[in-house]
């Protein structure tokens, strides 16, 4: 592992009235004006820039007028089930007389509108289907729909391949020909714009004085954008951090949805003190558990919930499958650690394939991550699909695009892979199991085209050190709230020399230490977790260089300065 220094600008640009140490820190991720830090909704970029909208708003409109059946179509992650709850509420909210959704269980009918699903769907008889988190790979599946006679609207965000679906109309800023400056929305994010425009049409042919009701404030469902942008870990541009800051002052004045409010109770995290990374790392995980272990409709029916104790009846489902998928991922980690303990690290595959037949196919996406965080480099891990076929689940590293990897594979090995999709830094897959070593070989040769070894070394990229003064509650409470942090946004990370003054293991594999880095400079509590039990603790260890974060810890209603240590390595 190898802590670099974040680049800054030649030329340090004018935020306003900021400490010195924040404005360093955004110029390092590439804000350049005070306007990029506003995060009042009026800086919402216009929806009328997303190709397609208008197309879309006239079907919905029209479906709203005539009383039409809309059914939503979504998937089956916290992204597609905020992206799903936010399309039933909002479209409710705007006079909507019947809508209802529908998601697909992954291990029956895999991903996406497939035209399996829209025999499913036939059934509820919808005049007109919305996809939500999917459909613009969905070719079969958009035709089958208008074959039965159905309206189809794709809202997306994922990469579209070479061909588009024949829908009505198609949402997505990352469509050919689409103007939206972000590329960088959810999918949760693509179906709050499109209510967006939806209301300012219907505002214009006056639906809300004719129909007598009061028009609706959107915003309301802002924190359910704000979980879904960031359980998805889509970059955090200035737009999408408007939508989550908005989100997250939701939650925390207490105007959060019941079911949201549950999730955070069951995990014992405080509401009025939640930031974007307990969105991603408490709320989300929970949320996904089921769509991974069971069917994401349950999660789906908690934040849709009205009532409180319905909710958290349903928020302690979802922390026991929680519970269930963290066992299974630590049994599949050890397994994949044994594939891997025989082989040098300099003698591992650029990009890593694994394969065990009883692996989970809805955990596997997890264990991708782990081991990419473990190897430093692109992995795909694969479960039996059953019928002879193999899905894969594909994490990657800075410097390759997984999507456009597949891609390249694909061109030159037409036969190996089945299908596939997804963004630069997760990907899905299926292929035949009789073609994996084939594209395990594969896989690992466009890895090594495009990639270097020096790629592979694990990089930390900090903000500088601070110094002695700067060890300091306000400042890790500005610095708390000064994102929100998250994906190509990451919350500021400080790295330096310090004596070990203690330490001693909490929780069998946490580290709890107290740091000093100069001798006039405070003594501050610290925590490492799930450090290298082979390494740490060790007495004979007093000094190490760290990087951490500034945390504010709370214990029995007292706060203290504690540092997040995400790095640490004995001095020589």
């Amino acid at each position: 592992m190898r802590i670099e220094q974040r680049p800054l600008p030649t030329v340090l640009p004018h935020l306003g009235d900021i400490p010195p140490l924040l404005t360093r820190i955004y110029a390092a991720r590439g804000v350049s004006s005070a306007a990029e830090l506003d995060t009042g909704l009026a800086q919402l970029l216009p929806a009328h820039l997303l190709k397609g909208m208008d197309q879309a708003v006239a079907l919905l409109a029209h479906a709203l007028e005539h009383r039409q059946r809309i059914l939503i179509v979504g998937d089956f992650d916290a992204d597609g089930a905020t992206a799903s709850c936010v399309g039933m509420l909002g479209l409710r909210m705007l006079g909507a007389a019947h809508v209802d959704y529908l998601v697909p269980n992954r291990f029956d009918y895999g991903y996406g509108l497939t035209p399996e699903i829209v025999t499913v769907a036939l059934e509820r008889q919808p005049d007109i289907l919305v996809t939500v988190d999917n459909g613009i790979s969905s070719i079969e599946g958009v035709a089958a729909a208008q074959a039965a006679g159905l309206k189809v609207i794709v809202t997306d965000h994922h990469l579209p391949g070479a061909q588009l679906p024949t829908a009505d109309a198609i949402v997505n800023p990352n469509q050919p020909g689409c103007e939206f400056p972000s590329k960088a929305l959810a999918g949760v994010g693509v179906m709050f714009y499109v209510l967006l425009a939806l209301r300012a049409h219907l505002r214009g042919t006056g639906w809300f004085t004719q129909h007598d009701f009061k028009e609706p404030n959107l915003a309301e469902l802002l924190d359910l954008v704000a979980l879904g942008s960031v359980a998805d870990v889509v970059p955090l541009d200035a737009n999408n951090r408007i939508l989550v800051h908005q989100g997250l002052a939701r939650i925390r004045a207490g105007r959060s949805r019941p079911g949201l409010r549950a999730i955070l109770e069951v995990a014992r995290r405080d509401y009025r003190r939640l930031v974007s990374t307990d969105l991603g790392f408490i709320v989300g995980p929970r949320l996904n558990a089921a769509g991974r272990l069971d069917d994401i409709s349950l999660g789906i029916e908690c934040l849709l919930c009205e009532d409180f104790e319905g909710a958290l009846q349903r928020a302690q489902q979802l922390d026991q499958l929680n519970q269930d998928r963290k066992q299974i991922e630590q049994g599949m980690q050890r397994e994949a650690l044994v594939q891997l303990k025989d082989l040098p690290l300099d003698n591992l595959p650029f990009g890593l394939c694994l394969f065990e037949p009883e692996w989970h196919q809805g955990v596997i996406g997890i264990l991708a991550s782990r081991m990419k965080e473990r190897y430093h480099r692109p992995v795909i891990a694969f479960a039996d699909a059953d019928n002879g076929e193999l899905k894969g689940s594909a994490r990657s590293i800075p410097g390759l695009h997984i999507r456009d990897a597949l891609d390249a594979v694909a061109a030159r090995f037409p036969e190996l892979i089945s299908k596939f999709g997804g963004h630069a830094m997760a990907a899905g897959l299926t292929i035949q199991q009789v073609h994996y070593e084939a594209f395990a070989k594969a896989f690992d040769a466009e890895v090594r085209r495009q990639l270097t070894a020096d790629d592979l070394t694990g990089r930390i990229y900090s903000d500088g050190s601070l110094a002695a003064h700067e060890f300091d509650m306000q400042l890790a409470q500005q610095l708390r709230h000064a994102g929100p942090w998250g994906q190509r946004f990451p919350e500021p990370l400080f790295h330096g020399d310090f004596k070990i003054l203690s330490q001693r293991l909490v929780g069998e594999k946490h580290l709890k230490l107290v740091l000093q880095s100069t001798k006039s400079a405070p003594a501050v509590d610290a925590i490492a977790f799930n450090v290298d039990l082979d390494v740490w603790p060790n007495p004979n260890i007093l000094a190490a260089q760290a990087a951490y974060t500034l945390d504010v810890n709370e214990f029995r209603g007292r706060e203290t300065l504690q540092l997040i240590v995400s790095s640490i390595m004995p001095s020589l």
